[in-house]
């Protein structure tokens, strides 16, 4: 079966490589030509036109950095779909536009799933990032030997756009987690305590977290390079409130995180790094978040092992 993937960005590109390093056929698909270079160094298919993809591929996987750039590629593709095609949408996306895009598939004969991935491009890049499946049983069936190709835990979370609804509830947390451990951080330092133990105390501590034992790291080596930045925060916070607003759920910690971000992209340009949030701190402060011993970027220590699936206590 062949495989068509749209999208090499920062996440992208490292799933699609490890397609390929687990022997998928695939051909890849990005605006820009430079993205598909490493691909066409060995020998795999590439290409700029995404309806290309989907007259050619049977698998069609879109990861893109937005919902409009997934209406715009799905306009491209929707009049190659067949019976033989399954959409898969691992962008980060709203539930309703997955769902819009998902039924137009559907009605054209094809198949559609909304599987976003988390756990960092570190975990990306080895094969070791969790994927979450929206769609009926019978598809995830089909699908679910090439998300093992990708991610290390994939769970099945119901119909058609839960994958995304559970996706940006986890990127909510994960935000909420960065901004208490940049305050965590420069309260420690403003206090007179050593850095590097306070990242350790928090660390064996209930007040823990995978942000914390990631994105600190690099908040403390300075390079802040978790290669994600302010634009995509703020959208993906922006995609929670809105579905907490059609649930009518009245937030109060998510409009803060808006506003702390609007204000970030505001004083330091929407493309800087997100954990560089912490600088509106240490302007206000005069502090300098940093100590030695920590790494400018994060590597994945797991070994890549084979994919399963993630089986739900009630089931």
């Amino acid at each position: 079966m062949k495989v068509g993937f749209i999208g090499l960005g920062n996440v992208g590109a490292k799933l699609a490589g490890s397609l390929l390093r687990n022997g998928a056929d695939i051909t890849v698909c990005d605006l820009d030509p430079e993205r598909l270079l490493p691909f066409r160094n060995v020998g795999t298919t590439g290409t700029m036109q995404a309806a290309e993809v989907m007259r050619t591929c049977d698998f069609i996987i879109t990861c893109l950095p937005s919902p409009e750039a997934s209406d715009a590629v799905m306009c491209e593709m929707l009049p190659y779909v067949t019976s033989d095609k399954i959409w898969m949408e691992m962008s980060t996306t709203d539930e309703a536009e997955v769902k819009r895009l998902g039924l137009k598939v559907i009605a054209a004969g094809g198949l559609a799933v909304d599987c976003p991935v988390s756990g960092g491009c570190h975990r990306a890049a080895t094969g070791n990032i969790s994927i979450f499946a929206g769609c009926d049983r019978d598809t995830f069936e089909i699908i679910l030997p090439l998300l093992t190709k990708m991610g290390r835990r994939v769970l099945h979370t119901g119909a058609l756009g839960s994958a995304s609804v559970l996706k940006v509830i986890t990127n909510y947390l994960a935000t909420a987690n960065l901004v208490s451990c940049t305050e965590a951080l420069t309260v420690a330092k403003a206090s007179g305590m050593t850095l590097a133990t306070a990242y350790e105390a928090i660390k064996i501590s209930s007040g823990t977290s995978f942000v914390h034992e990631t994105e600190s790291q690099v908040i403390l080596n300075g390079s802040r390079d978790i290669s994600f930045t302010m634009d995509l925060v703020a959208k993906d916070i922006g995609l929670f409130q809105k579905v907490a607003d059609r649930a009518d759920v009245e937030l109060e910690l998510n409009p803060l995180l808006i506003s702390i971000f609007n204000d970030g992209i505001e004083k330091f340009g929407p493309r800087e790094l997100s954990p560089n949030i912490i600088k509106r701190l240490e302007e206000r402060t005069g502090l300098s978040i940093l100590a030695d011993g920590f790494p400018a970027k994060m590597e994945d220590d797991e070994p890549e092992a084979p994919g399963y699936e993630v089986k739900v206590a009630s089931q």
